[in-house]
């Protein structure tokens, strides 16, 4: 019995199914040929889109890696851009004991902010500018008279961004308007 179950069954040859077959039978199996054809040619060109897509998204991927490298080093760097800032902030420029290494420092500074530049590392020092949220983060709010409300008065600490892409916010106070007193009442009336 099991050398009948593994015996060939002989196909119908193709050419004589064809002789014996209708017109009609014919054309069905010709139409469903056909769709079966433009089904695997869609499939064809939806794999062709999707490894294009994914060869696509590749590339993005890695030049974004290239591009955002130095995120992480340039985070660790920001702090010490910051002392060498407020260093110079803190030290007189009239100071005969310091003037050799406040010049020092300026050098530094300048020195460390060109590195920064060539790497696509800028820094966002919006003194005066109107308040963006995006680039930059509000500590507190005071009111002022001499600019418009919405603007930003005074730096904590510079933000800066790495390509375009904001790597730290600048830290802000920003102006409001003034409070105006309630009219007061008049008690003889």
């Amino acid at each position: 019995m099991a050398d009948e179950q593994n015996q060939d069954i002989p196909l119908p040859d193709p050419v004589v199914g064809a002789e014996t077959a209708s017109g009609d039978e014919l054309d069905a199996r010709i139409q469903v040929l056909e769709e079966e054809l433009a089904l695997a040619q869609d499939k064809a060109l939806r794999m062709a889109a999707d490894l294009q897509n994914v060869r696509r998204r590749a590339e993005q991927d890695v030049e974004k890696a290239h591009k955002f490298a130095l995120e992480k080093f340039a985070n660790d760097l920001l702090p010490v851009i910051d002392s060498l800032e407020r260093g110079l902030e803190l030290s007189s420029p009239d100071d005969e004991a310091i003037k050799a290494v406040r010049e020092g420092m300026e050098l530094t500074l300048k020195l460390f902010s060109d590195t920064l530049k060539r790497h696509q590392l800028e820094a966002i020092d919006p003194h005066g500018a109107p308040f963006n949220a995006e680039h930059h983060q509000a500590m507190a709010m005071q009111e002022s008279t001499n600019v418009e409300p919405n603007s930003v008065l005074k730096v904590f600490q510079k933000g800066y961004m790495l390509n375009g892409r904001l790597l730290r916010p600048a830290m802000v106070v920003v102006s409001k308007a003034p409070v105006q007193a309630p009219p007061s009442i008049d008690e003889q009336a």
